[in-house]
């Protein structure tokens, strides 16, 4: 990463076939306008200061803490400082999370920021150098850790009550097998064997997002690969399952607080594969 100048914006994507995505990027002023995951969006500071608005509140990264942020809760980034800042970052599917918590209520770090010392371990063990590849069973012991330290750091959770994680789970299964055509409850619904608006509920306590929200952001997640692999924009749209173009737009601006266009120009040759 030393090659890349430092004061010129840049995102670094590590290519994984896993369900999760790491980054680490470069931003010398304003980053992203605000925008919301699906995924929990998990790292750490390497220099500067990274400020960001979240849940009402301005916040300020810095250099030996680890964010997390929850689920579909909406934020922005911009540097802090004159300076810029560098950072790492992990986006993962509550799903991965789920499943090694057997269907707990999803963990909330509460302010965004914290200084917990086993989830910043944890989330350094996924963290390494972009240029480092991580092994099947290094990476699945680190997401255990990461898993229950994020458990731990959330404290007790406020839900209660009952819920079908394996109702929900085959829900979503059943959103990955169609994401090219329109999806209803109903239909959701008859493939979980749970009624709407519990499936609807549930979804959202395990998943973290509704399940449309869902069925967009797998979208999305096509839409990015199709680009990196050089499709134009309008095909790369139909092709992930949206009506047109200025569709899939409006929904990739709302999720990574950029448009397709500023968002392909940013990824470095390595993240392109060097095409």
């Amino acid at each position: 990463m030393a090659s890349l100048k430092p004061h010129t914006d840049w995102i670094h994507r590590s290519a994984s076939d896993n369900k999760f995505e790491r980054i680490e990027a470069f931003i010398a002023k304003h980053g992203y306008d605000m925008h919301r995951h699906d995924t929990y969006a998990i790292g750490t500071t390497l220099s500067g200061v990274q400020s960001f608005r979240y849940r009402g509140e301005e916040r300020h990264s810095v250099p030996g803490g680890t964010m997390v942020l929850h689920p579909d809760e909406a934020h922005d980034g911009q540097a802090g400082t004159g300076e810029g800042f560098q950072y790492r970052m992990l986006y993962i599917e509550p799903a991965l999370i789920q499943q090694i918590l057997g269907g707990k209520p999803l963990p909330f770090v509460k302010h965004g920021i914290s200084h917990d010392p086993r989830l910043y371990a944890a989330t350094q063990a996924l963290l390494p150098r972009m240029d480092h590849p991580m092994e099947r069973l290094e990476e699945e012991d680190a997401l255990f850790e990461l898993a229950h330290a994020l458990h731990a750091a959330a404290g007790a959770s406020v839900h209660s009550g009952l819920f079908d994680y394996r109702a929900a789970e085959r829900a979503r299964e059943y959103i990955h097998s169609a994401m090219e055509r329109p999806l209803t409850l109903a239909e959701l619904a008859d493939h979980s064997g749970r009624d709407r608006w519990s499936l609807s509920r549930d979804f959202r306590l395990l998943f973290g997002t509704s399940p449309y929200r869902y069925l967009t952001m797998r979208r999305l997640d096509l839409v990015r690969a199709l680009l990196v692999q050089g499709q134009p924009l309008v095909s790369a749209a139909l092709a992930a399952g949206f009506t047109d173009q200025s569709h899939m737009t409006r929904h990739f601006t709302k999720t990574y607080g950029m448009s397709p266009a500023r968002w392909l120009r940013l990824q470095t040759p390595r993240a392109l594969g060097a095409r």
